[in-house]
């Protein structure tokens, strides 16, 4: 068996994997857990980004898989522990669907996924075109995840997969974006989690909890 054909299965392990952390963090109530999931998302976006540079030659891709590694698999995870342990968030609240529910929605969004994206592999060149079909279910099942959660915490571990799954779909469709958007784009992430820890810091002095629940509540009693 070529090198090729091992990077290539190697590659398509890691989509796999990719997507089954998706559907542990789509059943998943503890935050903490969450978390450790979304870390190791990151450890395997940045090991694939990595085996993608050697197998392409392509120098920008060993930058972005040492960003990814370093922002996405240790950097965010360790600043959202450090919030969950300030603000004493360990748990999420009953989901708006059951688990059950929930996993059959997150089966037919995976089906979804995979029709939706078969005509834009087609089109794409790349090696690795047939992992598309996978980055646009993690995009999916993240926002799925967002909005059947209640806690702030849970939904911005939410948000932050579903910017790994639209990463790992441009790299999969073109082998990864233009340095300087993917510098930018690190930025705004990093200014994002800057603000919204002021945001979960601010949410729980006025309500004591960090339920979005109460915000929809205050704004029936306005």
């Amino acid at each position: 068996m070529s090198n090729s054909s091992i990077d290539l299965q190697l590659l398509n392990a890691f989509a796999s994997l990719l997507l089954l952390l998706s559907f542990a963090m789509l059943s998943q109530r503890r935050i903490v857990t969450m978390v450790k999931l979304l870390a190791m998302q990151g450890m395997l976006l940045g090991l694939a980004t990595l085996l993608l540079a050697v197998r392409t030659g392509q120098n920008h891709l060993y930058i972005s898989a040492a960003l990814t590694l370093s922002l996405k698999a240790l950097f965010m995870p360790w600043v959202l522990h450090r919030l969950i342990k300030r603000l004493g968030v360990y748990w999420d609240s009953e989901p708006l669907l059951n688990i059950t529910v929930t996993m059959l929605a997150g089966l037919l969004i995976v089906i979804f996924s995979f029709g939706l994206a078969q005509p834009i592999a087609e089109f794409a060149n790349t090696a690795t075109r047939s992992a598309i079909g996978i980055a646009v279910a993690v995009v999916l099942l993240a926002f799925l995840t967002m909005i059947t959660r209640g806690k702030a915490m849970s939904q911005v571990v939410g948000f932050l997969s579903m910017e790994n799954g639209l990463f790992f779909g441009a790299m999969s469709a073109s082998y990864g974006m233009p340095m300087i958007i993917e510098l930018g784009v690190a930025l705004d992430v990093l200014v994002a989690m800057l603000v919204l820890g002021v945001f979960f810091f601010q949410i729980r002095e006025q309500f004591d909890s960090l339920d979005l629940h109460h915000l929809e509540k205050l704004r029936e009693e306005k």
